[in-house]
């Protein structure tokens, strides 16, 4: 009987709702038979019968040491043998001998039959439907034998009878889904054997601590296509699958390969651990509660350990206090996923629990993934993002934009509810690496190459003002990290953000004096946080300081040309923006967001980056595809009136970043300006262009040592920052000792600090 407390007796079930899903959860806590469908005829015989009772259900959950998790296609296999036993009894009433049409003058003739009817029917189509198949199959074949035989005119009534009840039960079975999936393998199927079943019922099978599906089998008919370890132990495997046009990204975390004794310790230790609900206040400091957790984690293992006489080592100890923080106060498999630095997108659709998590990744495009998060696991989110965040999300304020940190990964989180999403809760999250992007990163993915990283880097040292354009997932926020990587360390900066996306944190490891500056969603309304242009303003108080704004999006960007007027030709301000052009950023920024057009021309460069599908369609590549300046001498429109002159523009024949004419003829208003402030370049255009050609060869020489050694820690931003620190160094030495800036002696300087770093280094 259906029951609605959550402590169940062995063999109760309770029907849970997700979105539209019934999930039928059945303890089998205390039952001296094994939760397996494929394994057990008594347990598939108890399943079909709870199924009669409650038809809508449309997946199954054993509750045991583990949880066993049966889909939606496996459950509707077993409603259909249900659906033929309710037919069979309540309406045809086959068990009756009246409705089977027998003659019940002739007992001795028919009782036999009547039993095997009715153990068919009350018996093997629940316990073991392919075997009721099969026999029905061969008692077919040997009555029709038997009708061949003289026999009288009434006992060939009855047999004739009994073979049309026998027909109608194979007509039955025979339009069933399991039985059509299996038919053509039943020669030499001998009645109980159930290892058929294992081919179709196969579950999902999970600590029973974790609410989320796992698929731990990989899909059928599939070839494997990569597999790789993250963080040592989380084993990732890529699948492609005949019938989907996406990749299947199958993840097995180490908690779903632990042995019984360590699940026992890992739930006991949960139980005691859920005592203690975190409060709004401990959110405030994520990292401290984790390791507060973790800490206490490890001591309550060891302890229950001792208790158990479970032998168990240190490092298991701390692998377990990771997985229980994980189930806690943590995320669950959110953090597994994005512990790959591969994955750069997530999302997860409401209603919660009918669809995989979809991720990006950055090898194979779009990926479903093995992964079902619960209705259960997607509230616990939301309220724990709340408090990570201090912001609302409810029926007035729908939309919550916010970050999530975690060892080893760090994403962007927006989260939509009632009533924008109609179905409830949705999250997007975006990856961002655990460190800054880098130009010569870029250049090894191709989405820059070294002339325009060597233009950027000018422009950035020039202390100019620009935008970086771009769609969602364009790689706009990257860039700009990368941008601020090629700041001198020497500078104070400034960072402005409603969601921290900036490599703040690893920028300050690397010795920079950076001030980060957390502001209100635009999506927001009211609360205890400053409004962007609020925030904005309020830098420009804070000293000489180079603005970095993460996102332009509304009314923050009057107060952004505000400081880019201020900061013109003293320190760098930049941000990002959405827009797909010069002119769309004009036009967003002008008619959307309600800047003058005057001051509009404080804008010096608009780098334009944007994803390009590949030819076949399946996958996309980020590009950077313009990188423009912005004249002053315009009046309405900088498009018609020349406002807009490219430096840079990407050529897909190439696939390259290619000099304009504008460039190569030293046509630039902009880096004019910049050489007019530095004696040495004040109108000489060629001792400009070495040296933007030589920060060109020097960045070459970075991704050249990379081919050599394979050592990625050269394009990284430790590295980046101290090859950027010696260039500007050596360039002092050299104008210091010989009065100019000669580009070989910077050059030849340069390579053998470099080749002193990699000895240094032993790469």
């Amino acid at each position: 009987m259906a029951i609605s407390q959550k402590k169940l007796n062995p063999g109760e079930y309770e029907i849970i709702q997700e979105g539209e899903d019934h999930i039928m959860r059945i303890n089998f806590f205390g039952l001296d038979y094994p939760p397996s469908l494929e394994d057990n005829n008594i347990c598939m015989a108890s399943v079909i019968n709870d199924l009669i009772e409650s038809p809508n259900v449309s997946r199954i959950i054993f509750s045991s040491d583990r949880n066993y998790q049966y889909n939606n296609e496996q459950t509707q296999m077993l409603r259909e043998f249900g659906n033929i036993y309710v037919y069979l009894t309540k309406q045809r009433k086959i068990l009756s001998l009246n409705s089977l049409g027998f003659d019940p003058n002739y007992p001795t003739l028919i009782s036999d039959k009547i039993a095997n009817i009715q153990y068919i029917v009350t018996n093997l189509l629940k316990s073991d439907p392919v075997g009721a198949y099969v026999d029905v199959k061969r008692q077919i074949r040997e009555q029709k034998i038997k009708l061949n035989k003289p026999m009288s005119v009434n006992e060939l009534r009855q047999e004739n009878l009994y073979l049309n009840v026998l027909e109608e039960l194979f007509g039955l079975l025979d339009k069933t889904k399991l039985i059509e999936l299996l038919k053509n393998d039943l020669d030499g199927h001998q009645i109980g054997n159930r290892r058929i079943y294992s081919n179709f019922f196969r579950p999902a099978i999970t600590p029973n601590f974790v609410h989320t599906r796992l698929m731990a089998e990989p899909p059928m008919d599939s070839d494997e296509i990569d597999s790789y370890i993250v963080d040592e132990n989380i084993n990732i495997m890529i699948f492609n699958i005949p019938e989907d046009i996406k990749s299947r990204y199958h993840v097995i975390p180490p908690e779903f390969n632990l042995s019984e004794d360590k699940l026992e310790l890992l739930d006991l230790a949960r139980s005691v651990l859920s005592e203690h609900e975190p409060v709004a206040e401990e959110f405030t400091n994520p990292e401290r509660m984790r390791e507060t957790f973790f800490n206490i984690g490890k001591d309550l293992i060891s302890e229950l350990a001792d208790q158990k006489n479970i032998r168990i080592s240190f490092e298991e100890i701390e692998i377990l206090a990771g997985i229980l923080v994980r189930y806690t106060v943590g995320f669950g498999l959110l953090e597994v996923l994005l512990k790959d630095e591969k994955i750069q997108d997530l999302v997860i659709n409401g209603p919660i629990g009918e669809s995989p998590i979809y991720i990006v990744h950055q090898d194979y495009g779009e990926c479903s993934t093995n992964i079902i998060p619960s209705r259960e696991d997607g509230e616990s989110w939301a309220t724990k993002f709340r408090m990570i965040s201090g912001r609302p999300l409810d029926e007035a304020n729908p939309v919550l934009d916010t970050e999530l940190l975690i060892p080893g990964a760090r994403a962007r989180v927006a989260i939509i509810t009632n009533p924008l999403n109609p179905y409830g809760l949705g999250y997007a999250l975006r990856r961002h690496r655990d460190n800054p992007w880098t130009l010569p990163l870029f250049m090894n993915n191709k989405m820059i190459n070294s002339l325009g990283a060597a233009l950027l880097s000018f422009i950035i040292d020039g202390s100019r003002t620009l935008l970086i354009a771009g769609t969602r997932s364009s790689g706009k926020t990257s860039l700009l990290g990368s941008l601020m990587v090629e700041i001198m360390r020497k500078y104070r900066v400034i960072t402005v953000e409603d969601t921290l996306e900036l490599p703040v944190r690893q920028l300050r490891r690397l010795g920079y004096n950076i001030q980060p500056m957390k502001v209100r969603s635009s999506l927001s309304e009211g609360g205890a946080e400053l409004a962007a242009e609020e925030g904005i303003r309020a830098s420009l108080r804070m000293g000489d300081s180079s603005l970095i704004v993460g996102e332009v999006r509304s009314r923050e960007a009057l107060a952004l040309y505000e400081a880019m007027r201020i900061g013109a030709l003293a320190n760098v301000v930049a941000g990002t923006i959405h827009g797909g052009s010069p002119y769309s950023v004009f036009d967003r920024v002008v008619n959307d967001l309600g800047v003058p057009r005057t001051s509009f021309k404080a804008t010096d460069i608009i780098v334009v980056v944007n994803p390009i599908k590949t030819p076949d369609g399946l996958k996309k590549v980020r590009r950077v595809l313009s990188i423009t300046e912005v004249r002053k001498e315009w009046e309405n429109d900088p498009l018609r009136e020349g406002g807009f002159v490219d430096l840079m523009l990407y050529n897909p024949e190439t696939d390259q970043l290619e000099p304009t004419d504008n460039l190569m003829n030293g046509d630039s208003e902009i880096i004019k300006q910049i050489a007019a402030n530095v004696k040495e370049w004040a109108g000489n255009w060629d001792a400009v262009w070495e040296n933007i050609l030589l920060r060109k060869e020097l960045k070459e020489e970075l991704l050249t040592m990379y081919n050599e050694t394979k050592n990625k820690d050269i394009l990284e931003a430790q590295f980046v920052v101290m090859a950027n620190d010696a260039f500007h160094k050596i360039s002092d030495e050299v104008l210091t000792k010989y009065g100019m800036l000669d580009n070989k002696k910077i050059s030849f300087r340069w390579k053998e600090w470099l080749k002193k770093e990699m000895k240094k280094r032993n790469i």
